[in-house]
């Protein structure tokens, strides 16, 4: 990102214990252990009460690791603490929760709520890392009949089955949308998902899906896309994009602790902060490595 000045701490993803809290602080003391949200809000401007945290006027948005020092670090300074932590339940993985951060929520929110998932639709995740992932274990809150998960990774397609996709498609063999609309009786997707970023996984969302249905894009993009708009506009296609707001953070820990999802099956790895390098270096080679989601301890 180019707003990371050099020699800034990175990361916005973390679980940890409260050492010391400022002045304006009222809901939190020393000894509590909290989820660290990646976007940091003052809950109470404008675009925060419509529950646009990413967009808070407030000092807040996305901070953690790109504007302010970030959380791969033994110690963190959290902006907006009462609203930015959550208090973490008794008895609950803190492992797991570090997925609620960031990965579980834009999953949830930039892919399943804005594709408006139903029950019976049919999805296609188009990108199988650890945010496709998500979003295929939070889609399944809605019951879709089809759930198609795509990537060129043949290891994170096995995982994929075993989270719920009830299809997998090899991308790098080619002819992927042809397999896609033979699935569903050439007719398309009622909901894709973009979870990688390029231009190549977007065009792919666009030639999948059905009359009516919703592109939903979750991929962080740096550079431009083609948008085959006079294609799109007939079928009645909706496409959304977003950065994520981390409004679902309660409800999903909720469902965490309830059983209804795993997050923490997605961890594969685990470094002590002084094996950072390599850490980094594994998760550069995810498909070498089998790396989903890398944990840093202190």
């Amino acid at each position: 990102m180019p707003t990371v000045e050099p020699g800034q701490t990175l990361g916005h993803d973390g679980v940890g214990v409260v050492e010391a809290v400022g002045g304006g602080i009222r809901g939190l003391v020393p000894g509590d252990r909290v989820l660290i949200a990646c976007i940091t809000a003052c809950g109470s401007c404008t675009n925060c009460r419509k529950g646009m945290h990413a967009h808070c006027t407030g000092g807040g948005g996305w901070r953690l690791g790109r504007l302010v020092d970030g959380t791969q670090a033994e110690y963190v300074r959290i902006p907006h603490g009462d609203f930015s932590l959550h208090k973490i339940p008794e008895g609950m993985d803190e492992e797991a929760l570090v997925m609620l951060s960031d990965i579980l929520p834009t999953g949830f929110e930039i892919g399943v709520l804005n594709g408006q998932v139903g029950p019976g639709d049919s999805v296609a995740i188009v990108g199988a890392g650890p945010v496709g992932m998500a979003a295929l274990l939070t889609a399944r809150f809605y019951s879709p009949a089809k759930i198609i998960m795509l990537d060129m990774d043949a290891g994170r397609l096995a995982l994929a089955r075993q989270f719920g996709a009830t299809d997998t498609i090899d991308v790098s063999g080619g002819g992927a949308a042809e397999k896609v609309l033979a699935m569903t009786d050439g007719v398309g997707v009622d909901v894709a998902m973009e979870a990688v970023g390029v231009p190549a996984t977007f065009e792919l969302c666009q030639d999948v899906i059905a009359p009516g249905g919703r592109i939903a894009n979750i991929g962080v993009h740096g550079t431009k896309v083609d948008l085959a708009l006079e294609k799109l506009w007939i079928r009645n296609i909706t496409i959304s994009t977003g950065l994520v707001n981390t409004n679902t953070t309660q409800m999903l820990m909720k469902s965490v602790g309830a059983g209804q999802i795993d997050p923490g099956a997605l961890i594969t790895h685990r470094f002590a902060l002084s094996q950072m390098l390599e850490a980094y270096e594994v998760f550069k080679n995810a498909g070498r490595e089998g790396a989903m989601k890398v944990i840093l301890a202190a």
